[in-house]
Order: structure tokens, then C-alpha cells, then sequence
């Protein structure tokens, strides 16, 4: 009698898997929340105007003192003695006398060239205008021209003491005196509107 076979018994099914949640293809991604300043971080006008005051008020410091106490608008001033020197081993240099302190000498050149020696001084008046004088010994009808430009033209004259000077119109704004003696002539060039400071120049000489 053979043995009953018992048969093999059947491994048991795998369990089944939850399947995965569906993704949205579409559905955006979540952001951050933007960042915002406190009140505190945020600029005021109030601050910008204080941070204007701590620029402002040294550079106004500064300019009071270079004005008042280094005289920063007052013209610079040069020593015309050198050349005035120079000069006098040339020819009689007539010198201002009796000028205030607001008459400043911004410019001093002697030269020697073709024809002569020419010292030229220039100053500020005390309206703050240019006035330039010039002596020399170069002959007159070469140096005027030179000076006053080739348009200049005798509109009259003008006596300080004994002297007669010429007055001659001068370039764009220019009015000039001329005084004509051996071995020099003297000639002076400012501003044609007002020629008050050009006189009393003259009348210093």
C-alpha cells in the first residue's frame, strides 16, 4: 500500500500596495512669505534730513571760517617789489601813493623785449574789477595798439594836477588812460563802465 502524498503547499499571495497619492502637474509650488522691514529699518524722511544736517553743518562751519577769519574772499595779493626794482634800472617808474587797503596787486612782470621794457602791474579794485598798468618804454605808437587793440580811439581826456592823460576806448568793456613822457609811457586799462577806480588810479601815480 503506497503512502498518500500530501501536496506542497501554495506560497502565500503578496499583499497588495496602497497605491501614491496623485501629483497635480499644475499645482504651484508654495512660496515664502516676502520678507518686510520693521519700522524701525525703514528709512524716514525725517532720518534723511537729520543725515543731510551732520554733512551740512561742518561744510558751513568751514566756509564761515575760511571768510571771516582767512579773509577766503579777498583776492590773492602778490609783492610787486622785484619787479618794480627791475624796472626802476630802466626807466622812472611812477609809483601809487595813498591807495586804501581794498586796492590789492594780483600780478607783477617786467620784461624786457624789441624796443624797450615793459613793467605791467595788475590790481584789484575795490569793487573786486581788474585794473592793469603799464609802463614802458617802447615807442607810443607801437605800445598802444598793443595794449588797447587796434580799434582803440581817443574819446577825450582827463587832468589830474599837471598831468593831461588821453582817454581812449579799448577793447569789448575797456576803457584805458594814456600819459605819454620821456622816457616812458604810461598806460592803464579797466572796466569802461564805471571809470571812478581807473581815475583814482591815475590820480595816485
Amino acid at each position: 500500500m503506497e503512502p498518500a502524498v500530501t501536496p506542497a503547499a501554495e506560497p502565500p499571495a503578496p499583499a497588495a500596495e496602497s497605491p501614491a497619492p496623485a501629483v497635480s502637474p499644475t499645482a504651484p509650488a508654495a512660496e515664502p512669505p516676502a520678507a518686510r522691514l520693521s519700522a524701525r529699518e525703514e528709512r524716514r524722511p525725517r532720518d534723511m534730513i537729520l543725515s543731510l544736517l551732520v554733512l551740512l553743518v561742518p561744510i558751513a562751519l568751514f566756509l564761515t571760517f575760511y571768510r571771516v577769519v582767512l579773509d577766503g574772499d579777498q583776492p590773492i595779493a602778490v609783492d610787486p617789489t622785484s619787479s618794480i626794482e627791475l624796472a626802476a634800472r630802466e626807466f622812472p617808474v611812477a609809483r601809487p601813493a595813498g591807495l586804501g587797503d581794498d586796492w590789492h596787486v594780483t600780478s607783477a612782470n617786467f620784461r624786457r623785449e624789441d624796443g624797450g621794457a615793459t613793467l605791467r602791474l595788475g590790481y584789484v579794485d575795490p569793487d573786486a574789477e581788474p585794473i592793469l598798468l603799464v609802463q614802458s618804454t617802447i615807442a607810443p605808437d607801437v605800445l598802444v595798439p598793443a595794449e588797447v587793440g587796434a580799434e582803440g580811439k581817443r574819446t577825450g581826456a582827463y587832468r589830474t594836477g599837471e598831468r593831461t592823460w588821453m582817454r581812449y576806448t579799448g577793447r569789448k568793456n575797456e576803457t584805458a588812460l594814456i600819459l605819454t613822457e620821456q622816457p616812458r609811457t604810461i598806460v592803464i586799462i579797466g572796466n569802461s563802465a564805471d571809470t571812478t577806480n581807473l581815475e583814482k588810479l591815475a590820480a595816485a601815480l
